[in-house]
């Protein structure tokens, strides 16, 4: 299968690793241009987008910060693509709101989140 796997650049070892462990499965696997690519902002974006239209999954690593990441979300979704949430940042300042106004919440929700990659 082919998979292009999205996601920040702060997550780039993350993503590595992952992208070795689904070669050993035997998928041929792509990664997405970084900040520190030669090419400008636009080329990475288009140089995305045509790996996404490429593919047969999206897997995405998310910061819930990046919108990098949240452009190329939007482009395999554009495109159809079936995604694969594999990793995200789940601490967030709208946790802090949430749990800070509502203490039982914060309980409750600490208790019932999963681990992920």
């Amino acid at each position: 299968m082919k998979i292009f796997i999205i996601g920040s650049t702060s997550y780039q070892d993350k993503m590595g690793k992952y992208k070795q462990m689904l070669e050993r499965e035997g998928h041929s696997v792509r990664m997405p241009l970084f900040d520190d690519s030669t090419k400008d902002e636009l080329q990475i974006c288009l140089t995305n987008i045509e790996s996404i239209r490429e593919a047969d999954e999206v897997h995405v690593f998310w910061d819930q910060r990046s919108m990098g990441t949240a452009f190329d979300f939007g482009a395999a979704m554009a495109l159809n693509k079936k995604t694969k949430l594999v990793y995200y940042n789940r601490k967030t300042f709208l946790n802090v709101m949430k749990w800070y106004s509502d203490p039982a919440l914060y309980l409750e929700e600490r208790h019932n989140i999963p681990d992920t990659f």
